[in-house]
């Protein structure tokens, strides 16, 4: 049939070039005519399903999200600042005059592959385009997630997570930066795992039920920390994500969460707890001492209270432990005690298809931060106020004023308390 089409286009031209009185133009129409019905006759049978298989990229799904940030508006003191947080935020230089260089920042630009590749393993793999190495130069490429869930049933209630991802500890350590409405999370829950994530491996368990609440609590908007399952457990290299372990010592960790609808309420408590073995590859500057630096005691404990914004939400959480610390007396990094936590309030006023936060954000934190410069010792004090506009889902826009009294100690400056405010401005855009 197609090859008789063809013929027949062939003679229409060689007509047309004899025939005076046939125009151009009924030349063209007929030949765009000929051939569209040849492409259709070249189409598959979509409708009955033939010629169309499946195949396992198929279900592979792209999403993500940046944020952009600004960071020098009102400052009354550039000394002030979080490494942990955002690298554009203050200097921690030693120079006594040094000033900060605040600008625009790109805090975050991550993709998401995700997809049910199989009816029992499921894939998430998501790389950040703007990690910050210490270095200073910016942008760099870094494996954020990358992992396997095996399920072992049809609802897939009982799952295995195998690879790179987030350690079951904490609210607001498990809540996504895209959904978070304070701009960085708390130095006491998030000094436990640097980029809350590590390589392991974790038993989860939650009834399918509760797994669709889990997802309605964030595609609803209530900025919950999305499913990690109600029981979790699982052993991890304990050595913060993309670097090789410094022992042989694995951590565990355990954590039991469940939300419960109240009348028109819901709200989450929780417990989390952790223990291993810390190792330093690096960080303890010449000079301090540490006692067996492969194996220091790295162990803590965390309670998580939740009441979601429908529409007034409370959030708070507390963690107390054991872990190393910069000792300015004695200049060495000891085992000790550490201790805090954060409350947040915060409200959701929908107008129309508007989404409005208001918040406001107390955290203390008394510990060390083994993954810093010489386990720096931290007493931290810090208020926030802000406030999220969600005019329409692909973009958000965060204004956050920040109270900070932060003092943060190591060799290089053995004494150093800064106070200070600043304003704080993030563009959010999700794709």
């Amino acid at each position: 049939m197609i090859k008789r089409k063809i013929l027949a286009v062939l003679l229409l031209i060689t007509c047309a070039s004899n025939a005076q009185e046939l125009s151009k133009s009924d030349v063209k129409k007929e030949v765009v005519r000929l051939l569209d019905s040849i492409n259709k006759a070249k189409l598959p049978d979509t409708q009955s399903g033939a010629g169309t298989a499946e195949h396992w990229y198929d279900r592979i799904s792209l999403r993500g999200y940046a944020q952009i940030r600004y960071n020098g508006l009102f400052s009354t003191n550039d000394k002030v600042s979080c490494e942990q947080c955002d690298k554009s935020w203050g200097t921690t230089s030693t120079d006594p005059d040094a000033k900060s260089n605040n600008g625009l920042f790109i805090r975050r630009a991550r993709l998401v592959f995700s997809g049910q590749v199989h009816p029992n393993v499921f894939f998430y793999f998501q790389p950040d385009f703007a990690s910050s190495p210490s270095t200073g130069i910016q942008n760099f490429v870094q494996i954020r997630d990358l992992y396997f869930d095996l399920s072992f049933d049809k609802k897939k209630e009982y799952r295995v997570r195998i690879g790179q991802s987030k350690i079951p500890y904490g609210f607001e350590n498990m809540q996504s930066s895209s959904q978070r409405l304070a701009l960085d999370r708390n130095d006491a829950m998030n000094s436990a795992i640097l980029n809350e994530r590590d390589l392991g491996m974790f038993f989860y368990w939650a009834p399918a039920k509760i797994r669709e609440r889990f997802a309605m609590l964030v595609n609803d908007g209530y900025k919950g920390s999305g499913d990690y399952g109600v029981f979790a457990f699982g052993v991890y290299n304990g050595q913060i994500a993309n670097k090789l372990d410094g022992n042989r010592d694995l951590n565990v960790v355990a954590r039991v969460t469940y939300p419960f609808v109240i009348g028109s309420q819901i709200i989450e408590p929780g417990i989390q707890a952790y223990t291993g073995k810390w190792a330093f590859t690096g960080e303890i500057s010449p000079g301090v001492k540490v006692d067996d630096p492969q194996y220091v005691k790295d162990q803590r404990v965390g309670a998580t209270f939740v009441l979601y914004p429908r529409p007034f939400g409370i959030q708070t959480e507390y963690n107390i432990g054991r872990g190393p610390r910069y000792n300015t007396l004695t200049n060495t990094v000891d085992e000790t005690d550490l201790n805090g936590g954060y409350v947040l309030f915060n409200y959701k006023l929908d107008f129309k298809k508007q989404h409005i936060y208001p918040f406001a954000k107390f955290q203390y934190y008394d510990g060390g931060k083994k993954y810093e410069k010489d386990a720096r010792s931290y007493v931290v004090r810090d208020y926030e106020i802000g406030i999220e506009w969600q005019p329409f889902k692909a973009f958000e826009l965060t204004a956050e004023y920040v109270i900070a009294d932060r003092t943060f100690e190591d060799s290089a400056l053995p004494i150093n308390r800064q106070q200070g405010n600043l304003l704080r401005l993030q563009a959010q855009f999700n794709f």
